[in-house]
């Protein structure tokens, strides 16, 4: 069974457009994707682009994934020693990539940045591997 590390972006597209992965697929992210996914939808609805009902569907919908959430020690020391490594200002982005070395095959993400920086530690994988044939 393939496992993939999911960005909060992901996570919103995957709540926004109710779509599951593909058949197999395992989700992975760290526990700051809950607060991540919550700040976006927040964002989202200040703007106008969803309403609370369809914020609320969103984060509902991603939590029916059963992703697995993780945030212990060795995640965290991994993180700052990735965030080190890339000379980040942060260990967000780190978190991400060190889960995906830690415990998945793959990081997904839709930011074309984060992505490249990501590539240069971790395979990063599209939105088409996710969801699978279909």
């Amino acid at each position: 069974m393939p496992r993939y590390v999911i960005g909060a972006d992901v996570a919103l597209e995957l709540g926004l457009g109710a779509v599951r992965p593909g058949k197999g697929v395992q989700l992975v992210a760290p526990t700051l994707l809950r607060s991540e996914l919550l700040s976006l939808l927040y964002r989202c609805t200040r703007s106008g682009q969803v309403s609370r009902e369809e914020a609320q569907a969103c984060f509902d919908h991603v939590r029916s994934l059963r992703i697995r959430v993780l945030g212990d020690r060795v995640l965290l020391r991994a993180a700052w020693d990735v965030a080190e490594r890339m000379a980040w200002e942060d260990t967000g982005t780190a978190e991400y990539v060190a889960l995906t070395r830690l415990q998945a095959d793959a990081f997904v993400t839709l930011d074309e940045e984060v992505a490249r920086e990501a590539a240069r530690e971790v395979r990063v994988a599209g939105l088409e591997e996710l969801l699978g044939p279909g």
